[in-house]
């Protein structure tokens, strides 16, 4: 009942969380009052993707310490706080209040329940995966579905408070169901990626500042398209940080934010019913049958691939490219199902990408790469508009603004096709550099190293066999007993041979103290740790020569002697 009712509020509050991010004021400028700055309105009604950037690191830190379950509950309660006050902002500043609280809130959702899934049913995250690609892809479309022939331009503020209650009675019922059936813990950070995370913030920071500031002080298109190629740059060379398999997702999650919501947001607006396109009406099939494949194709990949689908992540960003190149064919388009292909193309190939990187790493190093995916999202929208900007300079007419839009995405589409090849070739690159490392349990660290429950346990990663042994204490101690009544037996005549013995291993190069530790008891031999090659690490034993000869040392240590031996008739 729990997976089902987390499954549930999954499906109900996640495209509402991405649903926050499209910037829809400019749809409704006719309905602005005129003693309000609507260019102002405008930018402030964009502050919550900037907020949702940073939100998300700082949830998962938090969310070593606060449950998911109440953190969800409190997301969605901010929420449909945001609803209430959304119907009554008539500034400004009350407009840039509420978009950065609803920012907030829909960080913590995307957070929480990716960290309320991670410990639940396989079939639970891939569901997350693919609630998330079809947000990312029908997020533009959902943010303008309400917005047809309304009066008010204050629905922006609040567009589905009626699923916003729906969601929060969820969450509250799924917070009775986690307290009533045991309170499972959910897995969060350690220590070590908390200070990843925290990093994450800082480009997070930068590219808000820099967003913010093309929009307010009028940035050219040429200084737009360079700055938002640093931003990814700069999230690439974040992503580089860490293991083999924490990069694959990192890498992962960079390409299908800058990608992905950027290039349907395009497609949805050239496909309006203004510009010749089937519109809202028209997209919602092509939308429900890329959703469902590519909810489909998250469960395959996270249930049947295993190990071996850490070949999928490139295979699904060419896939991503794939449905780039059919975006340059057919649209526009009148009529709506023939979108499903690009659709389907990128919403699965982002699904099969994403699932196959998130089995290769822990609860930590998927938060880390969420973070970089929206900063990724912001830098896409940042190279998208610098792209428009310059292909809509100089238009004087209706039909050169249509014209200009549609060879902006075209070139949008090509842009974003070689990222997506660059990132895949970059990512092989970066694999074989590293050796194809060990692959890391899921419960396991993303930097590479052991944890304190790995060492505890005994596994370890890499070429490195652990020989348990007895402890230096954990020999019999009759048998202690009896070789300290043995060494008084031996007197002066066992001194003298010692002395013999050690003054022959000194000619030899052999150090007293050597010899004294080949002498100890095979009870006495502690807890080893050998490096060895992974190769023969789990060969059969040879068989022991004769004493004297190497590997003379029998296999089985023998039994020590037991004072009831003597008692034995």
């Amino acid at each position: 009942m729990l997976d089902t009712v987390l499954g549930l509020l999954v499906v109900a509050a996640l495209p509402l969380a991405i649903t926050a991010i499209p910037n829809t004021l400019s749809v409704v400028a006719k309905l602005l009052p005129g003693d309000i700055d609507q260019i102002g309105l405008m930018r402030t009604h964009g502050l919550a993707l900037p907020a949702l950037m940073l939100t998300v690191p700082l949830a998962a830190v938090a969310l070593r310490r606060a449950n998911p379950a109440y953190v969800l509950l409190g997301a969605l309660g901010l929420m449909a706080l945001t609803d209430v006050a959304g119907g009554f902002a008539a500034s400004e500043l009350l407009v840039g209040a509420v978009r950065v609280l609803r920012g907030i809130g829909a960080g913590l959702i995307v957070a929480a329940t990716l960290a309320a899934v991670w410990g639940r049913a396989p079939v639970l995250r891939a569901l997350w995966v693919g609630v998330f690609t079809l947000s990312l892809l029908a997020a533009q479309a959902l943010a303008l579905w309400p917005l047809d022939n309304v009066d008010s331009w204050r629905v922006t503020l609040q567009p589905y408070p009626m699923v916003t209650g729906v969601a929060l009675a969820l969450a509250a019922f799924y917070l009775v169901a986690w307290m009533l059936l045991g309170r499972p813990a959910a897995p969060g950070p350690d220590v070590r990626e908390r200070n990843r995370l925290l990093l994450a913030a800082v480009p997070a920071a930068g590219i808000s500042v820099a967003a913010i500031s093309t929009a307010t002080e009028g940035w050219r298109a040429i200084p737009v398209i360079l700055l938002a190629a640093v931003a990814i740059v700069g999230l690439l060379a974040l992503a580089s940080i860490g293991t083999a398999e924490s990069r694959t997702m990192a890498y992962s999650m960079v390409a299908v934010g800058a990608v992905l919501l950027p290039s349907a947001a395009q497609v949805t607006l050239v496909e309006m019913g203004g510009l010749g396109g089937p519109g809202l009406r028209g997209l919602w099939v092509p939308f429900g049958v890329a959703g469902v494949l590519a909810v489909a194709a998250s469960a395959v990949v996270r249930v049947f691939a295993g190990a071996s689908g850490r070949w999928l992540a490139p295979l699904g960003l060419l896939s991503m490219v794939v449905g780039l190149c059919s975006v340059r064919l057919v649209v526009p388009s009148a009529e709506g199902l023939v979108l499903a292909v690009p659709f389907t193309l990128l919403a699965v190939g982002a699904a099969v990408a994403l699932t196959s990187a998130l089995q290769e790493v822990g609860a930590g190093g998927a938060v880390f790469g969420l973070s970089l995916c929206f900063a990724g999202v912001l830098a896409g929208f940042l190279l998208g508009t610098g792209v428009q900007m310059a292909m809509l300079d100089g238009v004087k007419s209706a039909q050169e603004l249509v014209d200009s839009f549609v060879g902006a995405l075209r070139w949008w589409a090509l842009i974003g096709g070689f990222l997506l090849v660059a990132i895949t070739v970059l990512a092989a690159v970066m694999a074989r550099r590293s050796g194809g490392g060990v692959v890391a349990a899921e419960s396991g660290s993303d930097d590479g190293l052991p944890s304190a429950g790995d060492r505890a346990a005994g596994r370890l990663d890499g070429d490195v066999l652990v020989v348990p042994a007895s402890s230096q204490q954990g020999g019999d101690p009759a048998d202690d007993g009896g070789e300290r009544a043995g060494g008084d037996e031996r007197g002066d005549a066992g001194s003298d041979a010692d002395e013999r013995l050690g003054a022959e291993d000194a000619g030899r190069g052999v150090e007293p103290a050597d010899v004294a530790e080949e002498d100890q008891p095979t009870g006495a031999i502690p807890r080893v740790v050998l490096p060895v090659s992974s190769q023969g690490a789990f060969d059969k034993v040879k068989p022991r020569g004769e004493a004297g000869e190497p590997g003379s040392s029998p296999a089985v240590p023998p039994q020590g002697h037991s004072p009831e031996d003597a008692a034995s008739p």
